[in-house]
């Protein structure tokens, strides 16, 4: 498994954000590098995001929710979410997303 992994769930609808694209992403010197990409699957999670280990660093998720919306036939604020964030050590890191057509939330999950 992955030791970053993520969870999107369509607070407005109630259920898993089926067919969110994903792209995992790391900050170095020269600016962010794309690790990996996917596409979350019918329970809401993008299982093969990322290798399974990271080095320490910072690393982001973006989601494409302009395509989730429109595939979904919502009518959307926000056409991308970047959740941004350090990982300090050896732990998985689950980072879920709760999104809805004018807000998204986000933490560090288990």
């Amino acid at each position: 498994m992955s030791q970053l992994t993520t969870h999107v769930l369509d607070t407005a609808l109630g259920r898993p954000a089926a067919g969110v694209p994903v792209l995992l992403s790391t900050f170095d010197a020269g600016g962010w590098t794309v690790l990996a990409s996917g596409v979350t699957d019918d329970d809401g999670r993008a299982r093969s995001l990322g290798p399974d280990h990271v080095a320490p660093g910072r690393y982001r998720f973006t989601f494409d929710t302009a395509a989730y919306f429109a595939a979904t036939g919502q009518v959307g604020f926000h056409p991308e979410v970047v959740v941004v964030f350090d990982v300090v050590d050896d732990e998985h890191y689950h980072v879920p997303l709760l999104v809805s057509p004018f807000a998204y939330s986000t933490y560090r999950g288990s």
